[in-house]
């Protein structure tokens, strides 16, 4: 069965195919003979008729860099009736405005399957849903208190601070035992972001890498390790980090195994999680997960069609 899907993402012309997950989902969707849309967030207008519209393009893609797609005219559809599946996929910040597009988004749910749910990504931002599994996680302060890290890092030395709703490895700092510039460190991110910030241990580990393992509908398909460039301690791959082949400890199938009905039952088809030193748990990227291009890549799988056969069957049902 051929299905409209819609993805909602960030510009096509910017994005790099060589290792982009939303562009690998469009080309299996096209290679089904789904039927693919894209559209700008911003472009979101819930109207008079409490109809959720968006301006789309259609658009076709192929794997060839610089000449990787042709889109139609942009034209008015309603999400509702017109599309049978919403790909929510432009990347985090997990804002305002992000938030409110799964509001709107979440007002189609009974027409149209939106991937992942909504509700439950609005409830799972990648740093809090991660708290739900301490028993995995490394020691965890989630604080505006100088004050409170101060005495966290006498037990725990030097530790790591970052943005409880980044993303990409971005503003990620390491504060030595010392405490060296805490104090200076802690204002700027006090004034540059209102919630709380996470404070972790610094852990070794994560010279050896940082594992994306990515679950479809609960299930392991497959993981990466990520390991940190030169001078750098975050293995992020946006931040210079490199992918290898790797599998999975006996940990990190614990993990996978606590997490995944529950991930099945959110709606959360599609999700990467990150494990360092094959045993720390530390974050649930949830909002627009990458890594199944390194994943297949190195495994000869084919994660994007696992992620289409999920969400052919739940539009099924």
């Amino acid at each position: 069965m051929s299905l409209r899907v819609a993805v909602q993402m960030d510009p096509l012309e910017s994005i790099n195919i060589a290792g982009d997950s939303s562009f690998a989902l469009m080309m299996s969707a096209q290679v089904r003979g789904h039927r693919v849309f894209h559209y700008d967030v911003g472009s979101l207008t819930l109207d008079a008729d409490d109809r959720l519209i968006a301006r789309a393009r259609p658009v076709r893609v192929q794997p060839v860099a610089g000449d990787h797609f042709e889109a139609g005219e942009a034209r008015r559809i309603d999400l509702g009736l017109d599309i049978d599946v919403v790909l929510m996929r432009q990347d985090p910040p997990f804002d305002m405005g992000y938030i409110t597009a799964t509001h709107l988004l979440e007002r189609i749910e009974r027409e149209t399957l939106v991937v992942n749910n909504p509700r439950s990504v609005r409830n799972a931002p990648e740093k809090v849903m991660v708290l739900d599994y301490r028993e995995f996680m490394p020691p965890t302060l989630v604080t505006r208190s100088v004050d409170e890290v101060r005495a966290f890092q006498k037990q725990h030395g030097a530790v790591v601070i970052k943005p409880i709703h980044g993303n990409g490895g971005k503003a990620i700092f390491r504060v030595p035992a010392e405490g060296d510039n805490l104090s200076a460190l802690f204002e700027v991110f006090n004034q540059t972001w209102p919630e709380p910030h996470m404070v972790q241990p610094f852990l070794p580990e994560v010279a050896t890498g940082d594992k994306r393992i990515v679950l479809v509908d609960g299930e392991v398909a497959g993981a990466i390790n990520r390991k940190p460039g030169e001078g750098e301690f975050r293995s992020n791959l946006a931040v210079g980090g490199s992918a290898e082949a790797t599998g999975l400890t006996d940990r990190e199938e614990e993990i996978c195994a606590a997490m995944g009905p529950r991930l099945k039952e959110l709606g959360l088809i599609f999700v990467g999680i990150d494990v360092i030193g094959g045993q720390w748990l530390t974050e649930i990227n949830v909002t627009s997960p990458t890594g199944i291009v390194a994943i297949d890549r190195f495994n000869g799988t084919d994660t994007a069609g696992r992620i289409w056969d999920a969400i052919e069957t739940r539009h099924a049902s």
